[in-house]
């Protein structure tokens, strides 16, 4: 039994990645990687990140798996499905298994466009079971977590698999089975430092509405202190890379966790900057000493909106206050801070959006993000909103962000609020730089004019049709 991993995303594909440039290596399949070869399943891990699909197809060929199993999201879908037709013409008795966050929701979907099985949550040990039960023929009802067609057609859907409770019991992934050097260059290259990806835990115990918790679900389980320090002074003495990202969805949320963590790190003499994501009810003074004795330069605290009515309907649970004052006293502490925004959520209004740029002068981050609001399938938003959609293209041409809904505004409105808060907080940072007059200047008050004039323009159209 021969297992390929591979996960389809193409850097050279993707124009704004390119134009970033932070690329991370692919963590989960990595995982899988490790888990098969400690139980003896022969499997290789195909890196696409750097690579095109004609050498893909070519490697396919030279390998000659059984099995193909691939990871797959909202960016990669459609490289998936493209994938899966071609494999299916390269190789016909090689059979496709999917994992990942976009195939919990979409099970059936991509079963009738060619996928053989669905592995639904967590894939170590689903992968596992399934590898050997193909090799051995045996009947596949007994692996918990897949899905799959019958000979009629029909989906079948096995017991759900229970969660690892210790994921201390996993192999650290696999990252000699890819050219690690290339991510290290690319980061090298275009930000003169080098980054390499850790994670420390598993689920996300909060309940935000516009989440996706498809794979590891709404749970919270941690890998010990000293089995991270560990992996964290093998990373360092295989790779020695400049800092790490932290992928977990709330790396400061058991403080009893972080000091120890802490307390491992400098036991172990070990210093590797690094940078996280957060909850600002997670954070107090004690939690932001700690982060900085461990070595981390930059925290992202997610507010989404400086509006409490949407955050509230986010089902956020915090105060846009409490994000604000931990911000602020991030940025103090001499710790980068970063931050999530999202406008367009359903019942946002412009005076929401003033006060989410009122949010950002005041807390002013080192560096924030800014996206439309759209519905994941399986969220709570999707189920929401489900009724109200007014854009759905057909499921095989298009992603989850290509789904509109009803919402306060047209979508247009919504992206020149993006321009608009960008432009407005340049401006502002130009003017607490001193810096009030110049072609710059009156050509960031050229773009907050031109939208707001948009969004007036939106918003009139919606009052006439009312």
């Amino acid at each position: 039994m021969k297992v390929l991993l591979t996960h389809g995303y193409f850097l050279e594909e993707d124009p704004k990645e390119k134009e970033i440039m932070k690329p991370y290596p692919p963590l989960g399949i990595l995982y899988i990687s490790s888990y098969l070869n400690e139980n003896e399943v022969e499997n290789e891990v195909f890196d696409s990140t750097f690579s095109t699909k004609e050498s893909l197809f070519k490697h396919i060929r030279s390998y000659n798996p059984d099995v193909i199993a691939l990871y797959t999201n909202l960016m990669t879908k459609l490289n998936i499905l493209d994938i899966i037709k071609e494999v299916k013409m390269l190789k016909s008795d090689c059979k496709i298994v999917l994992g990942g966050p976009d195939v919990t929701y979409n099970t059936k979907n991509y079963l009738d466009n060619g996928a053989d099985f669905i592995v639904i949550g967590e894939g170590e040990v689903t992968m596992l079971e399934l590898a050997q039960a193909l090799s051995n023929g045996s009947s596949v009802d007994d692996v918990d977590g897949i899905a799959y067609l019958s000979s009629s057609g029909d989906e079948v859907k096995t017991k759900p698999r229970t969660k690892l409770r210790d994921i201390n019991e996993l192999p650290v992934p696999n990252r000699a089975a890819i050219p690690i050097e290339k991510y290290l260059k690319a980061w090298k290259d275009h930000h003169g430092k080098s980054a390499l990806n850790v994670s420390t835990q598993r689920g996300c115990p909060y309940t935000c509405k516009w989440c996706s918790t498809a794979v590891y679900g709404q749970s919270y389980r941690r890998r010990s202190p000293k089995e991270v320090v560990k992996e964290l002074m093998d990373i360092k003495e295989n790779y020695n890379p400049d800092s790490i990202w932290f992928v977990d969805d709330v790396f400061t949320v058991s403080h009893k966790w972080l000091f120890e963590m802490a307390d491992e790190m400098e036991k172990q003499d070990l210093y590797i900057p690094f940078e996280c994501i957060t909850r600002a009810e997670r954070m107090n003074d004690e939690v932001i000493a700690a982060l900085k004795r461990m070595g981390c330069f930059r925290v992202w605290i997610g507010a989404e909106s400086g509006s409490q009515k949407i955050i509230d309907a986010m089902d956020r649970r915090v105060s846009v206050d409490k994000v604000r004052e931990m911000i602020v006293k991030t940025r103090e502490s001499g710790i980068e801070a970063g931050t999530f925004i999202m406008v367009g959520y359903p019942g946002e209004t412009d005076e929401d959006i003033k006060e989410t740029l009122h949010h950002l002068k005041i807390s002013n981050p080192d560096f924030y993000t800014i996206t439309v609001a759209y519905p994941i399938k399986g969220t709570d938003l999707y189920n929401e909103i489900e009724k109200e959609i007014t854009q759905k293209p057909e499921w095989n041409l298009s992603t989850d962000r290509d789904i509109d809904f009803k919402r306060t505004y047209p979508k247009s409105f919504y992206k020149h609020a993006i321009r608009f808060i960008s432009a407005e907080m340049e401006f502002y940072r130009y003017k607490l730089d001193r810096r009030l007059y110049g072609p710059k200047s009156f050509k960031l008050l050229g773009k907050i004019v031109f939208s707001r004039i948009f969004m007036w323009f939106y918003k009139k159209s919606i009052l006439q049709n009312n």
